[in-house]
């Protein structure tokens, strides 16, 4: 029987034409086979899984490195990367598909600012007291690193949870900071205070600074838990770049911070 839909009529599936109805029935045999055979895994469906993840941002994090090495050995790059990776990171921020050599463009850039900022800072004169900030990246690292491990284990043991009452509050705390960022840019720029980092001095400074370094934290436990529903939702792989790329911001916003407050408790 001939179906009346123009659609179904073209195929030969539904027009009963021959050659489609006389494909003789798979045996048993086959059929068992079939039935027993593995289910695909998430890598053959092209979903995204936690190898994916830990692959990309290893390679993002890997070039963030290369560019540190360049940037600490041409701190004249330090604008160029610090203007560079702020406008592609809004970009990839507002692209619906993730982008891998715009992500990583990003990284190489961040890396070079990274590099050039820390470069300065390590063996930089104090002010007071004639002493240096000698070691001071490798104290922001272990810094970092220690505090990633601790969201990380926060996190997959249950004892924070990311509710919608736990997004908001992270959103409107980030609010809030980004508006004193800005406040103390401008007080830096047209204020009349000698101090590197505006308001963000002595007793007040480390306090903000310890709120920041707990803002990105919270943000990397908002990481964790995109990464944890989007392999258990089987979104396609290709968003693995946009976990590395969300991991790598959070862990570069992290490192500054750990810098600042580390150059605060030394005396700036």
């Amino acid at each position: 029987m001939q179906s009346s839909n123009p659609v179904f009529g073209r195929s030969a599936a539904f027009s009963g034409r021959p050659g489609v109805r006389d494909v003789p029935a798979p045996s048993a045999e086959k059929l068992e086979a079939m039935y027993s055979a593995p289910s695909a895994t998430p890598t053959q469906t092209g979903r995204m899984t936690y190898d994916d993840v830990v692959m990309r941002t290893g390679a993002t994090l890997g070039v963030v490195l290369i560019g540190a090495v360049i940037g600490w050995n041409v701190p004249g790059l330090f604008y160029i990367g610090l203007i560079g990776g702020l406008i592609l990171g809004l970009v990839n921020a507002f692209k619906r598909e993730p982008s891998p050599p715009l992500i990583l463009a990003y990284a190489l850039l961040m890396g070079t600012f990274l590099g050039a900022i820390s470069g300065m800072l390590e063996g930089a004169q104090i002010s007071a007291g004639g002493s240096t900030l000698d070691g001071i990246v490798a104290q922001a690292v272990i810094g970092t690193l220690g505090v990633f491990a601790v969201a990380l284990f926060l996190y997959r043991s249950g004892r924070v949870r990311v509710t919608p009452k736990f997004q908001r509050g992270a959103m409107i705390a980030m609010g809030g900071y980004l508006v004193f960022v800005i406040a103390n840019l401008f007080f830096q720029i047209f204020g009349s205070s000698d101090s590197a980092f505006g308001f963000r001095t002595g007793i007040v400074g480390i306090a903000i600074g310890l709120f920041a370094v707990t803002l990105a934290a919270v943000f990397l436990i908002l990481d964790f838990d995109f990464i944890e529903k989007g392999v258990k939702e089987g979104i396609p792989a290709k968003y693995a770049w946009t976990a590395a790329f969300g991991l790598t911001v959070t862990l570069v916003w992290l490192y500054i911070e750990m810098l600042r407050l580390l150059a605060i408790l030394r005396g700036e």
